[in-house]
């Protein structure tokens, strides 16, 4: 009957679809789940940062590991990347600036954190340090996803000026631990920054879009 007639037809042109080149698939949904996954990884090293910061700042000790303590910034903090810039200013920024804004960022906050690393005083603190700066790098990386799938080039060059020579060591101990306290506290205000900047621009990009393009080709 034509039922059987329409059921035939179809699967001979279901058969036959892959032999037709002028037939294009594209998916444009890479850059709603790139920003997804890059999102849900900011809450998780939120989440992770919380737990490793107290018990570095524990191994630092007093005053540092104290709810109430909140020193000025001092020069040699100013090489860490700040994020205490005004909301209203860094909401206006373009996308792509946000984005290349965090890249730079987190890409200079992992070369600190590694330092941290290798001069951690216990197996354990080396241990969350390690696990920390690989979830890290993995943002950074993610992030560099979010910025290819929606068309930006990846910023050239880091996030500020280099250390002057000579100061890449700390004069004395209290000063370099507040290096370490600021390096956390600063990395706690990007991390909680990111989170909000992912979660509007994944409300911008769809989360699926998919498309069939006609190319006619001899037609």
């Amino acid at each position: 009957g034509d039922s059987w007639g329409i059921f035939t037809f179809l699967c001979a042109a279901l058969c036959n679809l892959p032999a037709l080149p002028a037939l294009n698939c594209t998916e444009e949904l890479g850059a709603g789940q790139s920003i997804q996954k890059t999102y849900d990884l900011t809450r998780y090293l939120e989440h992770q940062l919380r737990t490793l910061a107290g018990t570095y700042l524990n191994y630092l000790g007093p005053p540092f590991n104290e709810p109430d303590f909140n020193p000025p910034r001092l020069a040699r903090a100013e090489r860490v990347p700040s994020a205490t810039v005004d909301l209203d200013l860094w909401r206006g920024l373009t996308d792509n600036a946000r984005l290349a804004a965090n890249y730079r960022a987190y890409s200079r906050l992992l070369c600190y954190l590694r330092a941290l690393d290798g001069q951690a005083g216990t197996a354990e603190l080396r241990h969350r340090l390690g696990h920390f700066c690989s979830s890290l790098q993995g943002l950074v990386l993610s992030i560099a996803g979010v910025m290819s799938s929606l068309g930006y080039p990846l910023p050239v060059g880091p996030a500020g000026p280099p250390a002057p020579p000579g100061t890449s060591v700390a004069p004395n101990d209290f000063l370099k631990k507040m290096d370490d306290f600021w390096l956390l506290k600063e990395l706690q205000t990007w991390l909680w920054r990111s989170a909000k900047d992912f979660n509007r621009l994944k409300k911008k990009v769809p989360p699926a879009v998919v498309t069939l393009r006609l190319e006619a080709r001899g037609f």
